[in-house]
């Protein structure tokens, strides 16, 4: 799968991206993050979340006792927006079959969606109602017996505004 996200040209994002950013991490990961879309650094390193929200990540990370190797982190697109735009919803249905494959080969016990657009696309593929980000956050939905779905905010919110990290640290802990 990782050649043919490589080599990827079903929306026009090929076109500007220096590399493709598939995921990392456990493919055995009883927890899966799942982020919007590569940025600048992410972009350039071929890694996800490696830039200052990647930074916040590991911290929060750490605050629950995880490591990047136990879980498993991908995007819901694999190719940078330009600017670090929004997706647009083109772009969410030419990527989202990679992700969906991902999600079927890890088989995680638990996803943790990171923003709005991970959130609505995640819950709306379970049958499940999306609402905003700030209404849903740190809530745990069944999608079935054996999966979780628990909305975060994205790790940037607490770039922009540092009086974030400590809804997010709340939020961190239930995914235990």
């Amino acid at each position: 799968m990782n050649e043919e996200i490589k080599n990827c040209r079903r929306c026009d994002l090929w076109k500007t991206r220096t590399n493709v950013v598939v995921g990392e991490g456990s493919l055995s990961a009883d927890i899966m993050f799942i982020g919007e879309a590569p940025g600048y650094n992410e972009d350039k390193q071929g890694r996800p979340f490696v830039g200052k929200a990647g930074k916040i990540l590991d911290e929060l990370l750490n605050s629950v006792g995880l490591k990047r190797e136990e879980i498993y982190i991908t995007n819901i697109l694999k190719c940078r927006p330009p600017g670090n735009r929004d997706p647009l919803p083109e772009e969410i249905k030419a990527c989202t079959p990679y992700l969906d494959e991902q999600i079927e080969m890890i088989d995680p016990r638990k996803i943790c969606t990171l923003g709005n657009f991970a959130t609505d696309y995640i819950l709306t593929s379970f049958g499940l109602k999306s609402e905003n980000i700030g209404r849903i956050h740190g809530k745990i939905f069944k999608a079935s017996e054996t999966l979780d779905i628990i909305p975060l905010y994205h790790p940037a919110v607490a770039v922009y505004n540092p009086n974030m990290r400590p809804i997010l640290i709340e939020d961190f802990k239930k995914i235990l």
